[in-house]
C-alpha cells in the first residue's frame, strides 16, 4: 500500500482517537480499492474484495462509505491529492530555491522539471495511477465528469509553469495536456513504468518546439536553450 499502514489494528484499548482511527481505515480502503482495480478493473471489483485486501470489516466499511461508487470516489480524490503530494516532493521549494536563477526563471526548464517529476509521481503510484487515469471511466459519469474538471486545473498549471495568459495559449496547454493523458494512459494500462517515463524527453522537446513557433500565444521570450 502507498501509506505505510497496518493490515489490523491491534485488539483491544489503543491510543488512536476516533478521528484517527477512521483517518487510517479510510485511507486502508482507498489504497486497497486501487491495489484491486489495478488487478482486476472496476466492474469486477466487489466490496468483498476490497475487504480481503485491506483486513478492514464489512461493518467498518460501511461506517465509512455509502457503496463501492463511493470508496472509489473517495479513493480517486485521495489519489489526486497523493499525486499532487509526491509531485511537491519532487519539485519541493528548496530544490527550485537551489536552481541558478537563469534556470528558476526560465518557464522552459520549470516545465521539463515539473512534467518529469509528474511521470515520476505517476510510476512511484501505479496503482492509484490506474484508478486516476483507466477505472474511472468505469465508474460512471460522475467520476468522469470529476477527472474532466481535475484536467482543467492540470491545464492551468501548465498554463501558470509557462507563463500563458492568453486564450490560444491556453489551448495549446489544454491539447498538450489531453495527449499527455491519452500517452500515459496507455502506458499505465499495460502496468509499463518504462513506457510511462519514456513519454518525458519526446514531449518536453515537442512543448519547447511548440514554444518556439509561437504556438504559446503571448508567452515570454524563447529560452535560449
Amino acid at each position: 500500500m502507498s501509506e505505510s499502514l497496518p493490515r489490523r489494528l491491534p485488539r483491544g484499548r489503543h491510543a488512536l482517537s476516533r478521528d484517527e482511527l477512521e483517518r487510517i481505515q479510510r485511507a486502508r480502503l482507498c489504497a486497497a480499492m486501487a491495489e484491486v482495480m489495478a488487478e482486476k478493473g472496476y466492474v469486477a471489483t466487489s466490496v468483498a474484495d476490497v475487504l480481503a485486501r485491506s483486513g478492514v470489516s464489512r461493518q467498518t466499511f460501511y461506517q465509512v462509505f455509502d457503496s463501492k461508487l463511493d470508496c472509489f470516489m473517495t479513493a480517486f480524490e485521495f489519489a489526486a491529492d497523493l499525486l499532487m503530494q509526491r509531485l511537491l516532493e519532487m519539485v519541493g521549494t528548496d530544490e527550485i530555491g537551489a536552481l541558478a536563477p537563469e534556470v528558476a526563471n526560465d518557464p522552459l526548464r520549470r516545465f521539463e522539471l515539473t512534467f518529469t517529476a509528474y511521470l515520476e509521481a505517476l510510476a512511484a503510484e501505479l496503482p492509484y495511477t490506474r484508478l486516476f487515469l483507466i477505472e474511472v471511466y468505469a465508474a460512471g459519469s460522475a467520476a468522469v465528469q470529476r477527472r474532466s474538471r481535475l484536467q482543467g486545473t492540470i491545464t492551468t498549471v501548465l498554463a501558470d509553469l509557462l507563463g500563458v495568459t492568453d486564450e490560444a495559449g491556453r489551448f495549446t496547454c489544454q491539447t498538450i495536456v489531453a495527449a499527455t493523458s491519452a500517452m500515459v494512459t496507455n502506458a499505465a494500462a499495460e502496468n509499463d513504468v518504462a513506457a510511462l517515463r519514456a513519454v518525458g524527453p519526446p514531449l518536453i522537446d515537442h512543448v519547447r518546439t511548440l514554444w518556439k513557433a509561437g504556438a504559446f500565444g503571448g508567452q515570454a521570450a524563447p529560452s535560449s536553450r
